[in-house]
């Protein structure tokens, strides 16, 4: 298949991809990882009513009629458990968490009460049965499943794992990734500085992007554009069960990835995209690995990992959510537009009273690896698209790290 539509091209690749298998993990290791299994509650939670504050227990009956003064019988800490039973005219001061004595069906807030003498308190509201009382079983009762398989494991997660005391479980594995470079014109990082070279940003960038995900792949180096050579790189990269080649798959005379990978045994499944950077895009697989030949340009190739190759790898994990977050932003200024291609061009996001504006980061040449170190997204222009006016609304995907602003969102 050649030239596929954006859309296309990402139903083809998690059509051909596959979950991976699971392994044990311990819970401090587990950060980032899915679930494989479901996650089952090991006691009701919390094991009784609980008061959700400081303050006193009483039964709501004897404070209808306000102000109300009651009989202290006891204190009752978290951690223990109360001795007495709240009769008519009567109260336990209770701490955050303690258990709620017999008798008493409220929690008065000690910021609601006035302490009389020793023994004696006078309640300044009047409250309903269940004020301020986390009922018994509220966080989970004993064998429910309170993580499903397929959840991503994030640090709320963590502190469920732990409260069901989860220690060690199943996950998905993760993949083991090569990355290779191609081209004589490339420098490599432990090279004397040649100014008729190329620095390789290319398999450091994407090293990163694969690094973001939790994973840390495996860097081949560089392969020239001699055949055997590249051959014998790739023969090496079909070891893993990803491997990511940059540059070397367009139409050129010394482009040798595409006849080289074939000549392998790897099944070409795809080669070009129709998108705007990262036309040249090529996809195959063998019965082990799955290759993504990406563009030579670093822009290229970055934006082609962030919409093809990122959703590949999260399915591959176990992931159910494959594709960066959209918002919906204003442009801040016309953009021109080439139809024909979906495409992607860097921004910057400013917050504002009415919502996100979207600025670009400047020339969008695919050779310009500053325009994506700047940006905060990927501004998706549709194919069909001939031109956007200053205000016009977008849709911006959201890059690694943009989840985070200079500013709070309220207003106190």
């Amino acid at each position: 298949m050649e030239n596929l539509k954006a859309s296309e091209a990402q139903r083809v690749i998690l059509g051909a991809v596959a979950t991976l298998g699971v392994e044990s993990v311990k819970m401090e290791r587990s950060l980032g990882r899915v679930l494989a299994e479901d996650i089952k509650a090991n006691r009701n939670l919390p094991p009784y009513d609980v008061s959700a504050m400081d303050g006193f227990a009483v039964r709501s009956v004897d404070i209808a009629n306000t102000p109300a003064t009651l009989e202290l019988i006891e204190e009752i800490q978290a951690g223990s458990l109360p001795t007495k039973t709240v009769q008519a005219g009567q109260c336990s001061r209770i701490m955050t968490g303690a258990p709620v004595p017999q008798g008493a069906d409220a929690v008065i807030r000690v910021e609601d009460s006035k302490v009389i003498s020793t023994n004696s308190i006078q309640i300044a509201v009047a409250v309903k049965p269940g004020n301020f009382i986390r009922p018994h079983g509220e966080h989970m009762h004993t064998g429910d499943v309170v993580l499903k398989a397929g959840t991503e494991i994030t640090p709320g997660v963590i502190g469920v794992l732990a409260t069901v005391k989860a220690a060690q479980f199943s996950v998905y594995r993760r993949p083991c990734v090569a990355i290779l470079s191609t081209g004589n014109e490339l420098e490599g990082m432990d090279e004397p500085i040649d100014p008729n070279k190329i620095p390789d940003s290319n398999t450091y960038a994407v090293m990163a992007q694969v690094q973001a995900l939790g994973i840390e792949p495996v860097l081949l180096g560089i392969a020239r554009d001699d055949p055997a050579e590249l051959e014998e790189y790739l023969q090496r990269g079909l070891d893993y069960d990803m491997l990511l080649v940059s540059g070397g798959t367009s139409m050129g005379e010394y482009d040798y990835v595409r006849p080289c990978m074939e000549k392998l045994g790897v099944k070409m499944i795809f080669w070009r995209v129709q998108t705007r950077p990262g036309h040249p895009l090529t996809f195959g697989m063998t019965d082990k690995t799955v290759i993504f030949g990406l563009p030579g340009y670093p822009v290229s190739s970055m934006v082609s990992f962030e919409e093809f190759v990122l959703p590949a790898l999260r399915h591959m994990t176990g992931n159910q959510r494959l594709h960066r977050r959209t918002i919906t932003a204003r442009l801040a200024h016309p953009v021109k537009t080439q139809p024909g291609r979906t495409e992607f061009i860097r921004v910057l996001l400013t917050h504002t009273d009415a919502g996100y504006v979207a600025n670009t980061t400047g020339t969008q040449s695919s050779g310009v690896l500053l325009s994506m170190a700047r940006a905060d997204g990927l501004m998706v222009v549709p194919a069909d698209c001939k031109g956007l006016a200053e205000g016009d609304q977008v849709t911006v995907q959201l890059l690694d790290g943009s989840a985070f602003q200079e500013n709070v969102c309220y207003r106190e």
